[in-house]
C-alpha cells in the first residue's frame, strides 16, 4: 500500500485551516515585479500583498508562486502570507524584521549592488561540518539596516544531498522502507526530495533571509547524486540500476518545483509552456512534471529538450546562469559541457546589447578556472579517456574517483567558454568586469584570467563553496598543492607530452584557497566591483580576502 504524503506543516494560523509548510521564498525581484513561493499543507488560496494565487498540485503536495506586478521601483514593502484569508506568515514573535518584497531602483549608477553567493550546503547538525556561514550571515544580517542587506542571492549547487543523507533523514526513510535495498539510504521518491528540501530550508535564520532576499538557484551533482554526468560510462553505469530512471525522474520534478520555477521572471512564466501549464489553473499537475522530467532525462541524439540555463538581469548588470549538469553531452563520442543550441544561447545573451551591461556575471556550479595543475589534469585525462583498451578504461576509473569533470574536463566547452569571455572582455566598449562565479569544489579563492593585454576587461574567477560542509584533510591538501607553481609546471608538461594544446590564456591566484564554510559578496557600484570573501569561525563571520575586480574608474 502507497504511504501518504508526509506533512512537516508548521501551524502559525491557529485554526484547523491550510498551513504552511515551507517557504515563504522571495524569488523573482526586478524594478517593477516580485515572486513569492510557498508550500502549503492543502489546497488553498494563497495571498501576498492582496495579490492571490490557488495552489497547484505535485504528487500529493501544494505548492503556490505569487505573482507580483506593478511595484514600485526601488520599494521595500513588508508582506505577511494569508491562506484562504488566515495569516500564517510571519510567525507569531519572531525575533527577525518583517520580511520584506525590494524592488530594484530605476537608476542604479550610484546604488551598490550586493550580490551574495555560495554553494555545498550540508543541513546536517554534525560539527564537524563546521559552523554554517548562509545561517551566520542572516543572523548578522538581520541585525543591519536594511540599505545594508544585499539585493540577491545565488545559490550554485548542492542545495540538497540526495545521495549523502543526514542521519534525522537515514532514520526517517529507514521508517519508510527498507534501507538494505539499493540504494540504501540514498532518495528516491519525490517525497522523499520534499523531506530533503524541508529539512534544508527550515532552519529560523535561513527561512527569514529566503524570504527578504530574492534568491536564485541551479543544481549541481549532489542534488542529484556524485558525479552526476561525469562521462558516457557513469551515465551507462547509473541506468543499469532498476532505481536510477526513478530518482532521476524525481530529482527534475522536484528541481523544477523547488528551484527552476522561482527562477522566472512574469514574462517567463507566462513565455514557459510548463509554468504556463502548471500556474494557469489548480489542480493536479503530476503528469505535466512527470512528462517535463522524461524530457530532461532522455538525451538519445545528445541534444536536451529542456534548458534549465536562465538570465537575470538587475540593473546594468546581467547574471547568465548555466546548467553545466544536465545539458552535457555525452554521446557518439562526443564531450561538451552544453549543446550547440544551449551555448549559442548562452553566447546570444552574454552579447546582445553589450554595451548596455556594466558587468558580465556567468553563474556555473563547477569552476570554469581551477587550480592550474588540476586543469592540466583534466585536460590530459580527457584525452586518456578516449583511448583503447586497458588504458582508457584506469583513465575513466580515475576520472570516477577523483572528480575530474570539471569544465577543463570537456575541453572543447572550456575553450569555446574561454573565446566568448574573450570577445566580451576585448570588445569595443566592454563591460568593467567579467565574472564567472561558481562552487562545487570545497574551498573558496578568487583568480585572475589573462585574456588579453590592458585595456580589455578584467576577468575573474570567483569560487565559494562550501557554505556549509568541510572537505576532509587529504582533499584540502590536494587542492593546497595544485595551487603551487611547481606542480603546475609538472602537469602543464605532461599536458604537452600527451599532445593536449594548451589554453588560449592564462590565470593565476589572487585571493585564497579558503577551506572554511564561508560566504562571498559581489558589490558593485557603477563600474566599479569588488568581491568579499567572508569564512565562518567560533566568533561569528570575519572577512578572509576583500579583492578589488576592477581599477580606478574601471573602463570608463
Amino acid at each position: 500500500m502507497a504511504r501518504p504524503p508526509v506533512r512537516f506543516a508548521v501551524s502559525l494560523s491557529g485554526v484547523n485551516g491550510p498551513e504552511l509548510v515551507l517557504g515563504p521564498l522571495l524569488r523573482h525581484a526586478d524594478e517593477h515585479s516580485a515572486t513569492v513561493w510557498v508550500e502549503t499543507s492543502a489546497a488553498c488560496e494563497v495571498t501576498v500583498l492582496g495579490t492571490s494565487a490557488p495552489t497547484f498540485e505535485v504528487f500529493g503536495h501544494h505548492y503556490a508562486l505569487v505573482v507580483l506586478t506593478g511595484l514600485d521601483a526601488g520599494s521595500a514593502l513588508p508582506y505577511t502570507v494569508e491562506l484562504d484569508g488566515a495569516t500564517v506568515w510571519p510567525e507569531p514573535g519572531s525575533a527577525f524584521p518583517p520580511s520584506r518584497v525590494r524592488t530594484l531602483p530605476l537608476d542604479s549608477t550610484d546604488t551598490t549592488l550586493r550580490l551574495v553567493f555560495g554553494s555545498c550546503r550540508n543541513p546536517s547538525p554534525d560539527e564537524a561540518q563546521g559552523v554554517d556561514a548562509l545561517v551566520r550571515y542572516a543572523h548578522r544580517m538581520a541585525s543591519l539596516p536594511e540599505w545594508d542587506w544585499p539585493q540577491a542571492l545565488l545559490l550554485l549547487g548542492d542545495q540538497v544531498y540526495a545521495d549523502e543523507t543526514s542521519r534525522a533523514t537515514r532514520r526517517w526513510l529507514a521508517r519508510r522502507r527498507d534501507v538494505t535495498e539499493p540504494p540504501g539510504t540514498e532518495v528516491v521518491h519525490f517525497e522523499e526530495y520534499a523531506h530533503l528540501y524541508h529539512e534544508t530550508w527550515s532552519e529560523p535564520a535561513l527561512r527569514w533571509l529566503l524570504s527578504t532576499v530574492p534568491v536564485s538557484m541551479i543544481f549541481d551533482d549532489h542534488d542529484v547524486r556524485d558525479d552526476w554526468n561525469t562521462s558516457a560510462a557513469w551515465r551507462e553505469e547509473m541506468s543499469r540500476t532498476p532505481w536510477w530512471g526513478q530518482r532521476l525522474r524525481n530529482a527534475f520534478v522536484s528541481y523544477w518545483v523547488y528551484q527552476h520555477l522561482g527562477n522566472l521572471g512574469p514574462s517567463e512564466l507566462k513565455a514557459d509552456e510548463t509554468a504556463s501549464a502548471v500556474l494557469a489553473s489548480p489542480g493536479d499537475k503530476s503528469d505535466v512534471l512527470r512528462a517535463l522530467a522524461d524530457a530532461a532525462a532522455d538525451d538519445p541524439d545528445g541534444v536536451r529538450r529542456v534548458r534549465w540555463s536562465y538570465r537575470r538581469q538587475f540593473g546594468r548588470v546581467r547574471l547568465l546562469m548555466i546548467d553545466s549538469r544536465a545539458g552535457r553531452v555525452l554521446s557518439g563520442g562526443r564531450r561538451a559541457m552544453l549543446d550547440d543550441a544551449e551555448f549559442a544561447w548562452v553566447e546570444d545573451a552574454a552579447e546582445t546589447d553589450a554595451a548596455e551591461v556594466d558587468h558580465l556575471l556567468l553563474g556555473t556550479s563547477v569552476p570554469w578556472l581551477l587550480p592550474p595543475a588540476i586543469s592540466h589534469a583534466e585536460s590530459v585525462n580527457e584525452a586518456a579517456c578516449r583511448r583503447p583498451g586497458l588504458r582508457g578504461r584506469i583513465s575513466e576509473a580515475l576520472r570516477q574517483a577523483i572528480d575530474l569533470e570539471h569544465w577543463a574536463a570537456f575541453r572543447e566547452s572550456f575553450d569555446r567558454l574561454g573565446r566568448l569571455v574573450t570577445r566580451v572582455a576585448t570588445r569595443e566598449r566592454p563591460p568593467a568586469s567579467v565574472l564567472v562565479l561558481s562552487g562545487d569544489v570545497h574551498h573558496s579563492y578568487v583568480s585572475a584570467a589573462h585574456v588579453a593585454s590592458p585595456p580589455a576587461a578584467p576577468v575573474y574567477q570567483l569560487t565559494c563553496s562550501p557554505l556549509h560542509n568541510q572537505a576532509p584533510w587529504p582533499v584540502r591538501a590536494a587542492f593546497s598543492a595544485a595551487w603551487w607553481r611547481v606542480t603546475e609546471r609538472l602537469l602543464r608538461a605532461r599536458s604537452r607530452r600527451a599532445g593536449v594544446p594548451p589554453p588560449d590564456f592564462t590565470w593565476s591566484r589572487v585571493a585564497g584557497p579558503c577551506f572554511d564554510n564561508a560566504v562571498m559578496t559581489v558589490e558593485l557600484t557603477g563600474r566599479h566591483a569588488v568581491s568579499v570573501l567572508e569564512h565562518s569561525g567560533k566568533d561569528g563571520l570575519s572577512e578572509y580576502a576583500r579583492t578589488p575586480l576592477t581599477g580606478d574608474g574601471g573602463n570608463d
